[in-house]
């Protein structure tokens, strides 16, 4: 085996970590008869020679000796040898990819190219796995086929030919996953594909197969779904409970107890394993979740259909099946507007489950989906009223938290949160995010104001206990409660070490939100603008004009920040003038000039700030609506500032533009592969600003 692995110069070549004069031993270690020793070297595959999807020179020069693994009989778990082949072989960059490579990029994509003819020239190899001994390899060839194989026909012919004598269910289902796979990327055989799917989904075949025939049509062929695609998979759900019903809960706790063991692998490649098999423990039809998965995002803005699906996963007797559910709910409500009212509810009556990872994916969704939130509000005040020892999480790593069942309820502005608030603000922590539940709860806050204070002035002054301030600023800004103004501005005189720049800005933007009310910071302010250096002049600025309403004594150093050569230093100039409104109109030609500047942002800001202080959006409009479409996340920025102006004329490219915004199911930070945990909340304000800008578009205001 392996033969002229030594005549290839390893030492020359590079992997993520260094030197590839490794990647022989890593090889070896796949052939192992070890299973520990297996593992290190996948590990360290999947860690370094192919770190993160990269290819890199060494990773082209493993192809030949990893195809010599997969074709060896009495090399162990080539399954996972198959799945690394088809992940380095796979990767496929568009015409609008290969537009936007730089300089630094090209080397990358041509190492991907030279990957993906070097592994689909061997790909015949997957076609003799397809019926291997070994049941890892029959379930990792089919995708390695779909994805690699030149030719098309052959493959679907292939393994339609093996439906039929392969008996393991899981391998069947890859089989199906193929398919669908081969017919998304081949046009060729995309109707023989959803022809032979429709077969499969419609025949009296097991009711997983049949699931997964469902699901892969949804991908690639979904005007071939059956109208009646909700209670039919609804149905099959219940078939596949009564074919692979769930564990009890004592051999669930064992399976979980095993996998736990498992966790303590030192290599990734091993954790992630062990914390599978701790989510799959005692499931009766594991894999169901992933073809659930598939089904909901094949089905895309068909929202009424995933509801509707959602809402029976949700009353299924399985908690397996209900943890899924709650899991794929927030997925929906992330990326998608809708009404939601039922799948919450039921997500809500999760909260009284004993299964600590329900409860758990049930709170935290409901505190990220904010307002949305409110037809739980009942089982969210029985579960924090249950749970007082758990209202302030603390971690191993990082600030304390609040429960996110605490954080539910308050940014729903119930006030049976209020009593759980006074009470942490009694306890020995902070947590980080106190000040945003106490923004959501709202007025109805109003009598914390005076424990904020009192835990306000028991912070230490010294820098390493500056950083508890934070919040509970935060949360008496977002009550307007002006008394509190000497203890913020102790907080303010402490905070003067450059690494404590972020308690000075809280400290000022609180300042800031008390308005007028606390003018006994205007002396103090006076002199930290007479000292501070341009950059930070322009937030203590920004606070004075806030408290003062003192014109004269901003707009200089207001429009002396206009000629900050840093982004962020213009941007805050910007928004600050943009808040003086038309008395800085003297503002108005240095802000024109930024709208050409080259940062995005900085036009954004420079464009509002002059439809603020010129009271005229016509001018701006084509910068904004450029940056609207360019950039998603200006959109709130934008329609904040259309409906406080009422500058979104009925007619114009404005009023469209907004229209538009609301007619789209999609909300406007979706994202694959990430989000934030303001998405919903920021997506759902947008809608509202839009509905007034349009409302207040007479111009009136």
């Amino acid at each position: 085996m392996f033969s002229g692995i030594d005549e290839v110069d390893w030492a020359s070549m590079q992997h993520a970590y260094g030197p590839a004069d490794d990647v022989p031993a890593l090889l070896a270690g796949l052939a192992s008869a070890d299973p520990g020793q297996r593992e290190r070297a996948l590990d360290g595959m999947y860690g370094a020679v192919h770190h993160q999807g990269d290819v890199y020179a060494c990773t082209l020069a493993c192809i030949p000796f990893l195809f010599e693994l997969v074709a060896d009989p009495s090399v162990a778990e080539r399954g996972s040898i198959v799945e690394l082949l088809t992940s380095i072989g796979g990767i496929e960059l568009d015409e609008d990819d290969e537009d936007e490579l730089d300089e630094d990029e090209i080397e990358g994509a041509a190492n991907y190219a030279m990957a993906a003819a070097a592994v689909c020239a061997g790909a015949e190899v997957f076609v003799q796995l397809l019926d291997d001994h070994d049941r890892g390899v029959r379930l990792a060839a089919p995708l390695a086929l779909a994805t690699l194989h030149t030719e098309p026909e052959r493959c679907l012919a292939l393994l339609r030919k093996r439906l039929p004598v392969e008996q393991d269910e899981e391998v069947r289902l890859a089989l199906v996953e193929a398919a669908g796979r081969l017919a998304l990327r081949h046009d060729t055989v995309a109707d023989a594909a959803a022809h032979w799917l429709s077969r499969l989904a419609m025949q009296e075949y097991a009711p997983g197969l049949r699931l997964a025939a469902l699901a892969q049509l949804a991908r690639c062929a979904p005007g071939a779904l059956p109208v009646d695609i909700v209670p039919r998979v609804s149905a099959l759900l219940r078939d596949l409970r009564a074919v692979h019903p769930p564990s009890g809960p004592a051999a669930r706790a064992a399976a979980e107890a095993a996998a736990r063991e498992g966790a303590q692998s030192p290599t990734l490649i091993g954790q992630l394993r062990a914390l599978h098999a701790a989510e799959t423990a005692g499931r009766g039809a594991p894999w169901a979740a992933d073809l659930l998965r598939t089904l909901h995002g094949a089905l895309g803005d068909r929202v009424e259909d995933r509801v509707a699906l959602l809402a029976d996963q949700l009353c299924s007797p399985d908690e397996g099946q209900r943890l899924d559910a709650v899991r794929m709910s927030d997925g929906l409500i992330r990326a998608w507007r809708g009404s939601y009212d039922e799948v919450v509810r039921l997500v809500g009556e999760q909260l009284a489950e004993p299964e600590p990872r329900l409860r758990d994916a049930a709170a935290y969704l409901l505190a990220d989906v904010h307002t949305l939130a409110a037809p739980a509000a009942d089982a969210l005040a029985a579960q924090v009223a249950v749970t007082p020892e758990s209202w302030v999480r603390l971690w191993d790593h990082g600030q304390p938290s609040l429960d996110p069942a605490v954080r539910a309820l308050a940014n729903i502005g119930d006030p049976r949160a209020l009593p759980v608030l006074a009470a942490v603000l009694e306890g020995p922590v902070v947590p980080h995010n106190l000040g945003h539940a106490v923004a959501g709860l709202g007025p109805v806050a109003s009598p914390l104001a005076g424990a904020l204070r009192r835990r306000l002035a028991a912070v230490p002054p010294a820098p390493s206990g500056q950083d508890g301030a934070v919040p509970l600023m935060d949360a008496l800004a977002s009550l307007r409660a002006d008394e509190a103004t000497p203890e913020v501005l102790r907080v303010l005189r402490a905070a003067r070490e450059p690494s404590a720049w972020h308690v000075r800005l809280s400290a000022l933007r609180t300042l800031g939100a008390f308005g007028p009310g606390a003018r006994g910071a205007v002396g103090e302010l006076e002199a930290l603008l007479r000292r501070s250096d341009p950059r930070g002049a322009v937030d203590v600025a920004d606070a004075l004009y806030s408290v003062s309403g003192d014109v004269d004594a901003v707009l200089p150093v207001l429009l002396d920040g206009l000629a900050a050569a840093d982004g962020l230093d213009l941007r805050a100039a910007a928004k600050a003038l943009g808040r003086l409104g038309d008395r800085a109109a003297v503002a108005g030609p240095r802000l024109r000039a930024l709208l050409a500047h080259d940062d995005l942002w900085v036009r954004v800001d420079a464009a509002l700030a002059l439809c603020e202080v010129s009271g005229r959006s016509a001018e701006t409009w084509p910068v904004l609506l450029a940056a609207w479409t360019q950039n998603a996340y200006v959109r709130v920025r934008v329609a904040d500032t259309l409906a406080r102006t009422g500058t979104a004329a009925a007619g114009s490219g404005a009023a469209r533009t907004l229209r538009a915004e609301l007619s789209s199911v999609r909300r406007h930070n979706a994202r694959d592969g990430g989000y934030a945990g303001l998405d919903i909340q920021e997506d759902e304000r947008l809608l509202t600003l839009c509905r007034q800008a349009l409302r207040h578009g007479d111009g009136r205001g």
